[in-house]
């Protein structure tokens, strides 16, 4: 329970970070870096009657500080009810982990990532993406609208950023590892894909989109990394060959609207896309050759900005759809033509920004099944997808003071990253 506790106080100063010397970004980092630290710190105080008399009365000085209102409020680990924005969610607060066996955890326990691992701030405007390497924790890549592409060492000690891409000159709207992670592919507003060496931090190809369209998604495909699959505003699906820079014949497809969101069944043999307009469209690709054909076709009620794809114990392959119509979608796979079946809807506070959600990756061994997702109400909200439908939250992060955009699980659960529309990167870490 003091691990719930602490984390409101982290969010409370979040909130009133953004008010603290808006002239000096660099001292409000240093400021909330340091805060975070003092939480870590001080984890052992178990006092709650205190926490909460503290949490009470540095809120009022806040607001007296600095004239705004704000509507933390105080609670005990139960599921009352809060409402942050025009879509509320009901929350159970996150729980200290004791020394139980993982199978004995209750899912909130086992998803209780209360502890802020590191701040990342090298960005000076919105982080829409963030990804985690494949089978490597220590690496962690950053897309953002001020047209760079960082890549950070979590795991150093301190946390740094290893290095800055620049190449793009507008916007970078995606972002994808190879399955070695030795290459990494960006997408960006001003039409262009690269292809970057990401152990040399060197630029390996450069291809402009076929209808030099802004581009707004790419991912590799899982068993061909010598194939890009990536989206356009102008809607049309396309297919690149890394080692020649062509798109193959055959390896487009319209769908319509912008193509905002790409994912991958791990063979590679099929993939969806969606767009704006809230269309959802299954292909499949061909061979080597890199081909295309449409498959099945699904609606939902907003734009699509995220999609991701879970065997789920390979007994129910799902889709997870984030949609701006302050919904997320959990879909099953019902055929081998990449037909969706709807399985729930939740309720999230998303209506205009690029928010994304994920699977939880070792959910198949936890009790429950978990997704986690960005909200623009600047929390971070983990769902059991298999619980009770009118309680689906088991946690909710508190850190950020703008809306959150990206989230990324590393594979073996241990951080996670989120993002937000300031441009801060929080690495969370599990409590």
């Amino acid at each position: 329970m003091a691990a719930a506790f602490q984390q409101q106080i982290f969010a409370l100063d979040a909130r009133f970070n953004a008010y603290r010397a808006p002239g000096n970004p660099n001292f409000k980092t240093l400021y909330i870096r340091r805060r975070s630290q003092l939480l870590r710190e001080n984890a052992k105080f178990k006092d709650i009657d205190t926490i909460k008399k503290y949490i009470n009365i540095r809120s009022q000085l806040l607001q007296r500080r600095y004239g705004v209102q704000d509507n933390i409020s105080i609670s005990s680990s139960s599921s009352r009810q809060r409402s942050s924005s025009k879509a509320s969610l009901p929350m159970e607060e996150s729980v200290t982990i004791n020394a139980k066996k993982k199978n004995d955890m209750t899912i909130s326990e086992n998803y209780a990532f209360s502890g802020v691992h590191h701040i990342f701030d090298q960005h000076t405007d919105q982080v829409s993406m963030v990804k985690f390497a494949n089978n490597d924790r220590s690496k962690l890549c950053c897309v953002s609208h001020d047209g760079t592409v960082s890549v950070c060492d979590v795991t150093a000690t301190p946390p740094r950023v290893s290095y800055v891409l620049r190449g793009h000159t507008k916007p970078v709207t995606g972002c994808d590892w190879s399955a070695s992670n030795e290459v990494l592919v960006t997408c960006a507003l001003d039409g262009l894909l690269l292809v970057w060496d990401a152990r040399a931090a060197r630029r390996l190809r450069c291809v402009r989109d076929q209808l030099a369209a802004p581009l707004l998604c790419c991912a590799f495909q899982p068993a061909n990394n010598n194939m890009l699959i990536a989206g356009n505003a102008r809607g049309m699906v396309e297919v690149l060959n890394v080692s020649t820079g062509i798109y193959p014949r055959g390896g487009s497809s319209i769908l319509g609207g912008r193509v905002m969101a790409i994912a991958c069944e791990s063979s590679g043999r099929m993939f969806w896309a969606a767009n704006d307009k809230g269309v959802i469209v299954s292909y499949r690709m061909s061979g080597a050759g890199g081909a295309l054909s449409k498959l099945r076709r699904c609606c939902v009620g907003g734009a699509v900005t995220s999609l991701a794809w879970s065997p789920w114990l390979a007994r129910h392959p799902a889709l997870l759809v984030s949609a701006a119509d302050d919904s997320l979608h959990l879909f099953r796979i019902s055929d081998r033509e990449g037909a969706l079946s709807p399985s729930k809807r939740f309720e999230t506070a998303h209506r205009s920004q690029l928010v994304r959600s994920s699977f939880c990756p070792l959910m198949s061994f936890r009790r429950g099944v978990c997704v986690v997702s960005g909200a623009e109400d600047a929390c971070v909200y983990f769902l059991d997808i298999e619980g009770r439908a009118d309680h689906p939250v088991v946690n909710k992060l508190q850190g950020h003071a703008s809306p959150v955009l990206g989230v990324s699980f590393s594979y073996d659960e241990s951080l996670l990253a989120t993002s937000d529309a300031a441009g801060l990167v929080i690495i969370w870490r599990r409590g």
